[in-house]
């Protein structure tokens, strides 16, 4: 049987956990307003990226708040959540953006020329 007994919370943790849960939530709809207002590609991506990664830490906060009070121990298996999107969504706002970037430059659009090392190996230094 398992020792997880649930109660009525202490006031200062439901205080914590409410801050927390309705902190994520406006990061997560900032970022989503964010990706409908901004106006091209290159703008757009950095407000959900942003959102949906102080939204998932803020989310964490108020869930190790939550389920420790609750067991009386400490609850980290939320840091496996946060962990994993702190990793996967910098690599992937790359893919995205570096996709982006080579078919606005097939279509010859207002965007940087490929830096020299996007374009083959760098020659030697002949000094």
């Amino acid at each position: 049987m398992s020792d997880f007994v649930v109660g009525p919370l202490p006031l200062w943790a439901e205080i914590a956990t409410g801050v927390f849960a309705v902190l994520g939530a406006a990061f997560a709809a900032i970022g989503s307003f964010g990706l409908v207002r901004l106006p091209n590609f290159f703008r757009r991506i950095h407000a959900p990226t942003l959102g949906a990664t102080g939204g998932v830490w803020s989310m964490m906060v108020a869930t190790i708040v939550y389920f420790s009070v609750q067991s009386h121990s400490l609850f980290l298996h939320a840091t496996l959540i946060a962990l994993f999107v702190a990793l996967t969504t910098p690599v992937t706002t790359i893919f995205l953006m570096r996709a982006a970037l080579f078919r606005e430059r097939q279509k010859h659009g207002d965007v940087p020329p490929p830096a020299p090392s996007d374009q083959g190996p760098i020659p030697p230094y002949q000094g």
